[in-house]
């Protein structure tokens, strides 16, 4: 891994467990104990709606970015004005996605017609605004991040979005304003961060928004219309895989859909270092697939899943050695959800497991197989909440998204070792897993403290110091062990 790589990954891992605590602070402490659990459904059903909004209107271009970027590369001719047509191809999906949208409002409002969900039908055309910044959000992500910029990315929507929510929140509880202003500004905060990201890409002088016909002959247009098209398909499987969920237990209650989603925010520390990681490793398997270095490819696929192994496990027995602490600090109501989280974070393991499976095969000449992965996963996703749902509700949805995710990385994850010899596990993966429920069975030893803060606290120093010093010992992953010499030298003056 090179070390811009890892300077990036580094910072990106800072910013996002700095917007998680802020995160954690706005999802436990404050949403459920100012809204009520159907305002809170509707807030992230309007989110899920906007993403998948977003999604179709992109038309693959957020992807194409990653993929074709390096052949458009040229500071000097304003990178043959590839700005301009990342952005115009999915305008124009936008405008189609927008009338469709209103068009089928009716049937829309009929699925929406319960009435634990009717609230919906209020705030039904701010979601077309909404979905037009998200939109503009991942595209420039996508152009930042084929031009190595990712920290601001990631700091305006992992840091400076929660904290903005935050302070929002805290006005709202203040009575100052109803909860129809409160929707409005929710919705402003989630689009005016597509905005800073223009102004930055302003400032890093790499604002070129004119067309060039030197474009079109750098690859031809009906290659990257192609891919453009396979992968709108991939990406609208894997949002409905993401989304599905939500979208249909709303449908029978907003206030479920509350729970469920405090739940699945509960398990989003498990991501934070692969979604930091992934951000700047994509534009750099692409440079791989470029260079076909499938040496340094499959290095990069082995760290990379070990590193979000080891991080990935602390934080989540971490998480379950506390849950019953964490749904503490929220009304009972919420209690609901607890083994949502436990389907969940079993599902987010198996994405840190599999590593870059779905990366490589996304920027590889491959790629029309990781579609049909994706579209056959989405089948099934949508086949499973249509079962399970009615059957368990929360927990069923939970456990068709764990189904789902668990079967597309274990599909890509043997494709890509048959067809490119590649193959992201070692000895120190299984290590670390033994590790880690080695760590959380001794949390089980320690009985309830009496006091939650101190609980919380004792539990999970424990964790941390058996789980630590388990991984350093037996030395899982030698680079942890040289940085952590490095550092104590720094403090100490003493050489390790």
């Amino acid at each position: 891994m090179s070390k811009k790589l890892q300077r990036e990954g580094i910072w990106n891992t800072i910013i996002s467990y700095a917007g998680i605590v802020i995160g954690y602070v706005n999802t436990i402490l404050l949403f459920p104990n100012i809204l009520e659990p159907e305002q809170v459904g509707l807030t992230r059903l309007l989110i899920s709606i906007s993403a998948m909004f977003a999604q179709f209107s992109a038309l693959g271009f957020v992807n194409m970015s990653v993929r074709y970027f390096p052949y458009f590369r040229n500071r000097e001719k304003r990178h043959h004005g590839f700005l301009f047509l990342l952005l115009a191809v999915p305008m124009l999906g936008f405008a189609v996605i927008s009338g469709l949208f209103l068009l089928f409002k009716p049937l829309v409002m009929q699925y929406y017609a319960a009435e634990e969900s009717s609230l919906l039908q209020e705030f039904y055309y701010y979601i077309i605004p909404l979905s037009l910044f998200t939109l503009l959000f991942n595209l420039f992500t996508a152009y930042l991040r084929s031009l190595f910029k990712t920290i601001f990315s990631s700091f305006v929507q992992d840091f400076l979005l929660r904290l903005l929510t935050t302070l929002l929140i805290a006005i709202y509880a203040l009575g100052w304003m109803d909860f129809h202003l409160f929707v409005l500004l929710y919705i402003f905060i989630n689009s005016v961060i597509a905005l800073v990201l223009v102004v930055y890409t302003l400032w890093l002088r790499q604002l070129f928004i004119l067309p060039s016909w030197s474009g079109l002959r750098m690859i031809p247009l009906r290659e990257m219309m192609q891919y453009g098209l396979f992968t709108f398909m991939g990406n609208i499987s894997v949002t409905i895989i993401a989304t599905v969920d939500q979208v249909m237990i709303s449908a029978y209650s907003l206030s479920d859909n509350g729970v469920y989603t405090t739940a699945f925010f509960m398990t989003s520390a498990i991501m934070i270092p692969a979604r930091s990681i992934f951000k700047i490793a994509f534009p750099q398997v692409a440079e791989y697939w470029k260079d076909q270095d499938m040496g340094k490819m499959e290095q990069l696929y082995k760290q990379i899943t070990l590193v979000n192994l080891i991080v990935g496990l602390l934080l989540f027995i971490g998480i379950w050695a506390n849950i019953d602490n964490l749904f503490s600090f929220m009304p009972d109501t919420y209690r609901a959800g607890k083994y949502v989280v436990l389907f969940l974070s079993m599902a987010r393991l198996v994405d840190l497991a599999t590593g870059l499976n779905g990366i490589i095969l996304a920027t590889s000449a491959k790629y029309r197989w990781d579609l049909l992965f994706n579209v056959v996963l989405a089948c099934l996703t949508v086949f499973t909440n249509y079962y399970f749902i009615p059957l368990y509700g929360i927990n069923g949805a939970a456990f068709a998204s764990m189904l789902s995710y668990v079967l597309i990385n274990l599909a890509r994850l043997f494709f890509v070792q048959w067809v490119y010899k590649i193959q992201p596990f070692a000895w120190s993966s299984v290590t670390i897993t033994v590790i880690a429920a080695v760590a959380l069975g001794v949390s089980y030893l320690l009985p309830y403290l009496g006091n939650l803060y101190l609980d919380i606290v004792v539990r999970s120093f424990l964790i941390v110091l058996v789980y630590g010093s388990l991984a350093l010992g037996l030395k899982v992953f030698p680079e942890m062990n040289v940085w952590l010499k490095k550092i104590l030298y720094s403090f100490t003056g003493i050489k390790w």
